[in-house]
């Protein structure tokens, strides 16, 4: 058996998968897909919350959506809208987060981005990280992970950081962060978030080259 999410009831999975969850609600216009992304994941959380799956540390939805409104107002930091370069990580679910968050950096902006898991980050990749360069966290911190990063001379980007546990934005939310980050960076770079250069709506395997 096999369940698609599609923004696109009119789409050829429609007919071809056993189950079909139309979030056509959440269609947009633009090619970088944003409002879906977030949509399908808050669709797949709330299944696990009402089977009782949540894993440890993963909050309720209801919470996730009031952080999204935090994530929609806060001042953005400053230091990752003039970074020259940006690495996301995370631990867990939270990984996903941070492969997202870099797609839409480059997708929208242009922009040098890249993600990896939270623990493999320093035997390796921490090498990237340097003045001027933002490593962006979703989720807790690893212990010893901000030294680290301040040691190289880097800017740490770290929710998880600011005041109690519980305040805190849910990873998923500063996600929404994250995708505000790759418009104003685009805009302020001359670039249309909405209509990267190279990008299409959909790839169509075996169609012509502008499909």
């Amino acid at each position: 058996p096999t369940t698609a999410l599609t923004a696109d009831p009119h789409t050829p999975v429609v007919e071809l998968a056993s189950h079909v969850a139309v979030l056509d609600y959440a269609d947009e216009e633009s090619v970088v897909q944003t409002r879906f992304a977030t949509t399908a994941l808050a669709l797949l959380r709330a299944h696990l919350e009402a089977d009782g799956a949540l894993p440890p540390g993963v909050r309720l939805l209801t919470d996730a959506a009031h952080d999204a409104e935090r994530a929609l107002a806060d001042p953005l930091p400053a230091a990752a809208l003039a970074a020259g370069q940006l690495t996301f990580l995370g631990t867990g679910w939270t990984y996903g987060l941070a492969q997202e968050a870099a797609l839409k950096l480059r997708e929208a902006a242009q922009s040098w981005t890249e993600a990896y898991p939270a623990m493999e980050y320093r035997h390796g990749p921490i090498s990237i990280t340097g003045p001027g360069r933002i490593a962006w966290a979703f989720g807790p911190l690893p212990t010893g992970l901000a030294a680290d990063v301040s040691a190289v001379g880097g800017t740490l980007v770290a929710d998880s950081q600011v005041g109690s546990e519980s305040a805190a934005l849910d990873p998923m939310a500063d996600l929404v962060r994250a995708q505000r980050l790759a418009v104003a960076r685009a805009e302020a770079a001359g670039h249309d978030p909405d209509r990267p250069r190279n990008l299409t709506r959909s790839v169509i395997l075996g169609g012509p080259a502008s499909a």
